[in-house]
């Protein structure tokens, strides 16, 4: 089927599923369909959708339909030396352009560069009516009023079916070199948020079982001043990798200990909150600012220590018996969630589009 062809058709049956108020399920690769809440609807596959529309390297940007395989955008961009910013995890190797955005998860190196939101330039997407609707495009200063092409990240395809995507890529980094250190929690944090004073060419970290891994990126003279003024023990650049892409992708044996009835929470924190006094165990990234938790510990109880604290806590996977009814993402405040309604309403009137996968009765 042509690309024309296959728009029209889901034109078509986004109308008789919004007359019909018949839920659909927007799809890539499925692999992320564990994040949020439960699924709903037939599903509306997005990969015949797919390909590089437009990539000129000296220009930092990169356009292509949200059915293209992240691989696939990966492997153009690397042979320019260029990356996609936010280091965006796949769980998968069927992961898309289009999942990726709508998800909006960010990698290890989101401290030191930013998020998925922070680099979509446009987006052309269809809404409930079967419109296809054109926001931003491929330079920075595009947007007046509200910037929708950047709301469609982590939106988990609430807002309507993502058809193109245009994305503000960076060169690779000249060297790289990845420290570690012995030490307990507190002194990673602490650690942690003195070397985020100063400047140094940090692009991520990670501690966990007693140890603080840091990774180092930029040019060649950068690298080799910090690995000096930081001291440590430096990692062999495969086993690095290993780490960091273990930490990416959630491959890390810390990822694996997720029991039927428990659950791995991400929390939110402000980067100097001490480790949490809690069961279960624990690991601290970006800076300290990302806390991965897993434990069998209620929800209600997980969410008051994490606002105590200062941020706010998600559920990010589970165990098969772990109960999810309080919901995955923390509640929003009232004002806020009319926000969300009123985006939601002038998208997709009808809540066909991923009915509930982002809030129970969104």
């Amino acid at each position: 089927m042509e690309e024309d062809d296959t728009v029209a058709a889901w034109s078509e049956r986004i109308r008789s599923a919004t007359a019909e108020g018949r839920p659909l399920r927007i799809r890539g690769g499925g692999t992320k369909d564990w994040y949020g809440q439960t699924l709903e609807g037939d599903i509306l596959d997005t990969r015949a959708h797919r390909g590089i529309i437009a990539y000129d390297p000296a220009e930092l940007v990169i356009t292509a339909r949200a059915g293209t395989p992240l691989l696939e955008i990966e492997a153009a961009l690397a042979d320019h030396a260029q990356m996609l910013p936010f280091e965006p995890p796949h769980f998968g190797p069927s992961a898309t352009l289009g999942g990726c955005i709508a998800a909006g998860i960010a990698g290890p190196r989101r401290p030191s560069t930013g998020a998925p939101r922070d680099f979509v330039l446009g987006a052309v997407i269809m809404n409930g009516q079967g419109q296809v609707l054109h926001f931003g495009g491929q330079v920075v200063k595009n947007v007046a009023g509200y910037d929708v092409s950047r709301l469609l990240a982590g939106s988990l395809g609430t807002l309507g079916l993502i058809l193109e995507l245009s994305i503000k890529v960076l060169p690779l980094q000249q060297a790289e070199a990845t420290l570690k250190f012995d030490m307990n929690g507190t002194d990673a944090v602490r650690k942690l948020n003195e070397w985020g004073g100063r400047p140094l060419p940090i692009t991520a970290s990670a501690w966990r079982h007693g140890t603080l891994a840091v990774r180092l990126g930029g040019a060649e003279a950068a690298v080799k001043s910090a690995r000096s003024a930081l001291g440590g023990e430096v990692v062999d650049a495969v086993e690095a990798e290993r780490f960091w892409a273990g930490l990416r992708e959630q491959t890390d044996p810390f990822f694996a200990a997720i029991a039927p009835k428990a659950a791995l929470w991400r929390l939110a924190l402000p980067s100097i909150t001490e480790p949490l006094q809690l069961p279960g165990a624990q690991l601290m990234e970006w800076g300290g600012g990302q806390r991965w938790w897993i434990t069998d510990t209620d929800a209600q109880t997980v969410r008051i220590s994490a606002k105590q604290a200062g941020g706010h806590a998600t559920i990010f996977r589970t165990g098969q018996n772990y109960d999810r009814s309080a919901g995955v993402f923390t509640p929003l405040p009232a004002p806020l969630m009319k926000i969300h309604r009123g985006l939601k309403a002038a998208f997709d009137p009808a809540r066909i589009f991923n009915r509930g996968r982002l809030y129970p009765d969104f």
